[in-house]
């Protein structure tokens, strides 16, 4: 669908037979929530006893309750979809992205760095290629698109949240611990799919391409892949965590959540001030 091909070729699929097994697991629905733990009160022990499938990232997912699917419904991926989003609101929101693409590579280079053979590392690599590649690149030309001067972004001051975000994203690199950056990357990754895939059908080839092609790059079966590869690791991680670790490693995923509905909303924030 849309751009799938644009990751890797859908080398995230072929070269690693594991995650493509994985990916497949991945397609069954998830687990209910239920009352106890939309709440976020349901521990892991509890979790893991009463969903015999359920997965470490299941159980972090449903800690974050409705915050995670404000984050999927929110109104400005609809408006993405339909065209309608405020152009004022399209360039805030694409230039306080780009502020933390390079925090974002910090990241997810230290999780590299951290993970335990070659072959979890290669698909961190492949998609450290795409992320400061092709993304990257789509900034650029939606940046000359819009309108955007190198002085605009440079001199817009640096929002709240985006500072928030970078601050989270390095503080977890630097943390050395694997779980708490794969928790930040599973929420960056995996939230985007769900609303990417959400909106695809109705998203038209005819929008303007920083619409189509955001969307594009944040569905699809191979950047399902890379969602389903940074989840794998973390459901390896997460069940052999002491208490304190586990903690941690919810704590960056919960915030980090927060933190990408605070970004739509901020972003949103430039229309709804006119």
């Amino acid at each position: 669908a849309g751009g799938a091909e644009d990751w890797g070729s859908r080398a995230w699929l072929t070269w690693q037979p594991s995650y493509r097994s994985a990916l497949v697991m991945a397609e069954q629905p998830p687990p209910k929530r239920s009352r106890h733990a939309a709440g976020g009160a349901e521990d892991w022990e509890s979790f893991r006893s009463s969903h015999t499938q359920g997965r470490f990232t299941d159980w972090l997912q449903l800690q974050a309750g409705e915050v995670w699917d404000a984050v999927v419904s929110h109104p400005f991926t609809d408006q993405l979809a339909d065209g309608t989003v405020d152009h004022d609101a399209m360039r805030r929101y694409l230039i306080q992205d780009h502020r933390f693409v390079d925090a974002f590579v910090v990241l997810l280079s230290s999780a590299v760095s951290k993970m335990r053979c070659l072959g979890d590392r290669i698909p961190g690599c492949q998609f450290l290629a795409v992320v400061t590649g092709k993304e990257n690149t789509y900034f650029e030309r939606s940046f000359e698109a819009l309108g955007v001067v190198p002085l605009d972004r440079a001199s817009l001051p640096e929002e709240e949240v985006t500072t928030s975000f970078i601050r989270l994203m390095r503080a977890s690199a630097a943390s050395g611990e694997l779980p708490r950056m794969l928790a930040v990357l599973v929420v960056a990754e995996w939230s985007y799919s769900s609303w990417g895939e959400r909106v695809l059908p109705r998203a038209k080839p005819s929008l303007p391409f920083w619409c189509r092609e955001w969307i594009d790059l944040h569905s699809g079966t191979a950047f399902a892949g890379v969602v389903e590869y940074l989840r794998s690791l973390l459901d390896k991680e997460g069940p052999s965590l002491s208490p304190s670790a586990r903690s941690s490693c919810c704590e960056a995923f919960l915030e980090a959540v927060h933190l990408e509905k605070a970004f739509f909303d901020m972003a949103l924030g430039v229309a709804l001030a006119k």
